[in-house]
């Protein structure tokens, strides 16, 4: 059953059902609160009783242990008799809630407020909308007096002020002034220390033919600051009113920095008007902007994966095969990550791609095809099946004799993912993250640029170059700066991670407290195939590389990693048949960037138990990568040397015989 739990007013919970979970008493809900406000992390029991109590009773721990009991009860109602908790857990000396990440209203408005910034202005709109219709109160409301809730009640209340305030910004953006203009002066009014607020109150009023009453809001914005707060207004609300005074051409909703946003909503409205509702073209240029938006961060990555899947089938059901391979061929989003995000969705495209190149008139549309079998290579990554590579390799070709700079590159985009038919291919990757750079520069395709720096950094991150790689992280980010393409911070920050684990030099904890960090910038961001399991598969990784103990709680999730994480975490707690069991079902990693990494880890675990048949495999496999570092090649984390690991299993393989 999923919980819902709600913040944004007095702390509830909704059951799968839609239904509110009863949650007994205030103490009760406390300790959810508290839970909440951790954001996933440990709580320790006598930090809960420090906070529920000034003057603790003296069974206050026992009396946690009771609120907690109740509250799993209440939450997991058909969890049986003495099966672990799944969502209340106990960690260490204390406990965790492993809510889902859209399983908190505050959570979500967080995401939804920031993913507003990143949509074009009527879908930035909705958004906010949406969001700040969440609110039901004062957030943590009746926690209103708790030391332990303040901070978080003052971030939450800030951000949802800022995000009236970026409504208001985007109803001017779109034309809607007149509509801005109420929610801003019940706004100033209730928070009138918000000099943003009055500036954006007064260009409202000005857009509305009303200039008396835009400078009168600025008289009373200085008159309010100078008695409340004791200060002049700032430089903003200063030129406002000169520019008001002056007639400037810049507060003309089509001038100045809100033009664009106001040139584009004319520009849609113009679109919808000439271009008949149902013409293919309208199929073709949603593609081209749904390439676009997948760029843009986690909220526009979600949103044009799911509005492909539909574009690609409504061009199907017009029985066009030519438009049905340009609507196909015409999503060439840059992708690093050898792990679908989607598997479903990655299978629904794939079918159609064959469809469509089975169904093109013989004769001419090479580069329909080569688009078709790019699509193909890049959805089929990750997998065993050998039509992925037989697909980049011919797609290769069509695009060299095409003479297509963006096609090639696109090209190159599916044959880097079909190299990881097996360990050790890190120097062929490289040699495709330099084409890719250097095509890229010539020809002014900034996305692709980025992908094959990107490209660079794990391959010499594989090869042990660091500073190859800090190079080729340094110009993913100048690029990625100067063209608002958020997500690469997503990937050059789990690599600094990474190069603080691979230098050895910085203390477990320095490095664990990293790799958090880049944890936390996954989300949101809208690549559930990347972020799913990584954080405890690099921390356990990092255990193994330094040789330290592994440290893992019973409710971690794992996500697809689970099988290889398994048999090292069962050997840690001393459960060796278990671990042997788990050892024997263990399959081969996926072809993809963690591919020794997971290896490395079957093999240590395969050392530890004394399996001589995965250790010959695990040696088998690894032979090929004995130069690179094992799982550095993801630039996310690595488990050290590979020749290490292959040391190791010389060691127990003479041992063994």
């Amino acid at each position: 059953m999923r919980v819902v739990f709600g913040v944004l007013g007095p702390v509830v919970a909704w059951d799968g059902a839609g239904d509110m979970i009863a949650l007994k008493g205030p103490r009760h809900r406390a300790v959810l609160a508290r839970l909440i406000v951790a954001r996933r992390r440990v709580v320790p029991v006598a930090r809960l009783v420090e906070d529920l109590w000034p003057d603790p009773p003296p069974d206050a721990v026992g009396a946690v242990r009771t609120f907690v009991a109740a509250l799993r009860r209440a939450l997991e109602p058909q969890r049986p008799p003495r099966a672990p908790a799944r969502l209340l857990v106990t960690e260490g000396p204390g406990y965790a809630l492993r809510a889902e990440r859209d399983a908190v209203d505050a959570w979500r408005f967080e995401r939804a407020v920031a993913a507003a910034a990143t949509l074009p202005p009527a879908e930035a709109l909705a958004r906010l909308e949406e969001a700040l219709g969440w609110w039901r109160g004062p957030a943590y409301a009746e926690f209103a007096d708790e030391d332990w809730a303040r901070a978080e009640r003052s971030r939450l209340t800030e951000l949802r002020l800022h995000a009236v305030e970026r409504r208001a910004e985007v109803r001017l953006a779109v034309g809607l002034a007149a509509e801005a203009v109420p929610d801003l002066d019940a706004h100033v009014a209730e928070h009138p220390w918000r000099e943003d607020a009055w500036r954006l109150l007064a260009l409202a009023l000005y857009r509305t033919g009303r200039q008396g009453d835009a400078l009168a809001v600025l008289r009373r914005a200085r008159t309010l600051l100078a008695e409340q707060l004791g200060v002049d207004p700032g430089p903003r609300l200063r030129r406002l009113q000169a520019d008001i005074l002056d007639h400037a051409r810049h507060l003309d909703p089509a001038c100045g920095p809100a033009g664009a946003d106001r040139v584009w909503a004319q520009a849609a409205a113009a679109y919808d008007r000439t271009v008949a509702s149902g013409a293919r073209a309208r199929l073709e240029s949603t593609v081209g902007l749904l390439r676009n938006l997948a760029v843009t961060g986690g909220g526009g990555l979600e949103a044009a994966r799911r509005h492909r899947v539909a574009a690609v089938t409504a061009a199907e059901e017009l029985g066009d095969a030519e438009l049905t391979a340009r609507v196909i061929g015409a999503y060439d989003v840059p992708a690093i990550w050898t792990r679908v995000d989607d598997r479903r969705q990655a299978a629904q495209v794939l079918a159609a791609a064959e469809r469509t190149l089975a169904a093109l008139p013989p004769g001419g549309h090479e580069a329909a095809r080569a688009r078709l079998l790019a699509t193909i290579a890049l959805e089929s990554r990750g997998t065993r099946s050998a039509r992925g590579p037989q697909a980049a390799r011919q797609a290769e070709r069509l695009a060299r004799g095409l003479d297509d700079p963006a096609l090639l590159a696109f090209a190159l985009n599916g044959v880097f993912m079909q190299t990881f038919q097996r360990a050790g291919l890190a120097p062929c990757r490289d040699e495709i993250g330099a084409e890719l750079v250097a095509l890229s520069t010539r020809h002014g395709l900034i996305t692709y640029e980025v992908l094959g720096h990107l490209v660079r950094l794990q391959a010499r991150s594989a090869l042990a170059d660091f500073p190859g790689a800090d190079r080729h992280a340094a110009a993913a980010d100048r690029l990625a700066e100067r063209n608002e393409l958020p997500l690469v911070e997503v990937f050059t920050r789990w690599y600094r991670a990474l190069r603080l684990a691979a230098a050895g030099q910085a203390a477990v904890a320095e490095v664990e407290a990293a790799y958090r960090d880049a944890a936390a910038r996954l989300e949101g961001a809208g690549m559930p195939g990347l972020e799913h399991g990584l954080l405890p598969l690099a921390l356990l990784c990092l255990r193994v590389q330094r040789a330290q103990p592994v440290q893992v709680d019973g409710g971690t999730d794992w996500g697809p990693f689970e099988p290889w994480a398994r048999p090292v975490v069962l050997l840690a707690r001393g459960r060796r048949g278990e671990a042997a069991a788990a050892l024997r079902e263990v399959p081969d990693p996926p072809r993809d960037l963690l591919l020794e990494a997971l290896w490395c880890l079957t093999a240590q675990a395969a050392i530890a138990l004394g399996d001589r048949e995965t250790m010959e495999r695990a040696r088998t496999e690894l032979t090929p990568a004995a130069a690179e570092l094992a799982g550095a090649g993801s630039g996310l984390l690595t488990v050290g040397p590979v020749s290490r690991h292959l040391d190791d299993l010389d060691t127990a393989l003479q041992r063994s015989r």
